[in-house]
């Protein structure tokens, strides 16, 4: 078992959990004036419920050097309230050369995350400098949650005389790139048959389900194709339906308990399976 496949199950052990709570922090939503104290209760409300947190980089960008230092908060927030966590930059960083080099530099040596999100479209080349460090993760954007995915993902490509869609040449091919087994896949909830097909075809590696929640993805369906034959290795990601339970005071309250139902409703899923926490 690789490194980072033992760091995903022992954060989903801890905690009993496959929920990772995205921070997607949008200041005119927030009941708080401060990203940063906004983000620490959330984490605090939240800690003992899931398995991981994925802040998009996007949301802290859109701030400035202000949106720079709240990321660097949180992280340290993370680290030292849910230490048992797996922290996911959602960067879908992809690029070739230095570039690959800088970014790889940038996410695991600067900002210390212990995964990323990925683009595969530079091929190969595009994600080695990311994957040379086997402690940290890398998911690739295999299948998309918007409807537009479908535009580029679905299209049919012919492979060994026969045809399949691109979402699972890109599956087939990360899995042979997988040699440090820090590999995982991006497949969106509200396509669960192409959830069931990713995971056929990577049965060993960890997947990444946003789209539950506000995306409407069905949770249950989701949550059998996406896990592995032991009822593990998938982080199912909810952001808004959780850091944005309540637009009021008691929000961190409202997503402490939108976290605990979230876990609740996956944990009877794999209950009914015989996939329970032992």
């Amino acid at each position: 078992m690789s490194v980072f496949v033992e760091r995903v199950l022992q954060a989903s052990q801890a905690s009993r959990s496959l929920v990772c709570v995205g921070l997607d922090p949008e200041p005119e939503r927030l009941p708080l004036a401060d990203v940063l104290d906004f983000n620490r209760s959330v984490i605090d409300a939240t800690a003992g419920l899931v398995a991981a947190y994925k802040p998009n980089l996007a949301f802290y960008e859109a701030l400035g050097i202000p949106g720079f230092k709240a990321l660097e908060g949180t992280i340290a927030h993370i680290r030292s309230a849910a230490p048992h966590a797996v922290i996911i930059g959602d960067a879908k960083r992809g690029d070739i050369g230095p570039s690959a080099q800088a970014y790889a530099k940038a996410m695991f040596q600067v900002w210390n995350f212990d995964a990323i999100t990925a683009n595969a479209w530079g091929g190969k080349d595009s994600l080695g400098p990311l994957l040379e460090d086997e402690s940290r993760g890398v998911f690739v954007w295999c299948r998309g949650s918007n409807p537009g995915s479908a535009n580029f993902q679905d299209l049919q490509v012919a492979d060994a005389g026969e045809s399949r869609p691109l979402y699972l040449e890109v599956a087939g091919s990360c899995r042979e790139w997988n040699a440090n087994g820090n590999i995982g896949l991006v497949a969106g909830a509200t396509v669960p048959a192409r959830i069931k097909d990713i995971r056929d075809i990577s049965p060993g590696m960890p997947l990444l389900v946003p789209g539950v929640g506000a995306q409407g993805g069905d949770l249950a369906a989701a949550v059998r194709a996406s896990v592995d034959s032991n009822g593990r290795l998938a982080l199912i990601n909810s952001s808004r339906g959780i850091i944005y339970a309540s637009p009021n005071d008691d929000f961190a309250h409202a997503a402490r308990d939108a976290a605990a139902r979230l876990r609740d409703a996956i944990n009877a899923v794999l209950e009914q399976d015989g996939q329970g926490w032992s």
